[in-house]
């Protein structure tokens, strides 16, 4: 093991540096082969790391098979996340638009009501088409048995 150029460089820099004080400098430097040995490695050792270094086809096969897996997987829950936003968007546009027709709707009754006059109802209702109040006899009660609504079975009586 030789002792490459920079090293042999490195030390006599180490060596020529003056210093001041009282501490002694070491003459020899630590011999570099240290970092340069090569540990001993077993056969099967090196047998595995060259098998680590080198992908069968089945390995490859399955990495590419899940890679495309991965590839469609990432599409489906890109175009998943977009249609959750669009729906987001689409259901803030559709309320935002219900609570306009609400207003508009509310303030329609209300200029409604405002201009109906009952007295002038009541006037056209029983001069101009002859409506009149009901009597006695003509007011029939029944029982609605709890409904919210009466199914008529027969003919109304005069």
């Amino acid at each position: 093991m030789a002792v490459s150029e920079r090293e042999r460089r490195k030390t006599a820099y180490r060596n020529s540096i003056y210093v001041q004080g009282n501490t002694a400098r070491r003459l020899q430097a630590e011999p570099a082969s240290r970092e340069l040995q090569e540990k001993k490695v077993s056969n099967r050792t090196r047998r595995n790391r060259e098998r680590a270094l080198h992908m069968n086809i089945g390995s490859l096969l399955f990495m590419a098979v899940a890679m495309v897996a991965a590839g469609f997987i990432l599409t489906w829950y890109l175009t998943l996340q977009s249609d959750i936003t669009n729906s987001i968007k689409n259901i803030s546009r559709l309320e935002s638009e219900l609570n306009y027709l609400k207003l508009a709707n509310d303030e329609n009754y209300s200029r409604i009501t405002s201009d109906v006059n009952l007295e002038e109802v009541k006037r056209v209702a029983i001069q101009e088409l002859g409506m009149r109040y009901a009597e006695e006899g003509q007011i029939v009660t029944f029982d609605g048995e709890g409904s919210d609504y009466v199914r008529q079975t027969g003919n109304i009586p005069d």
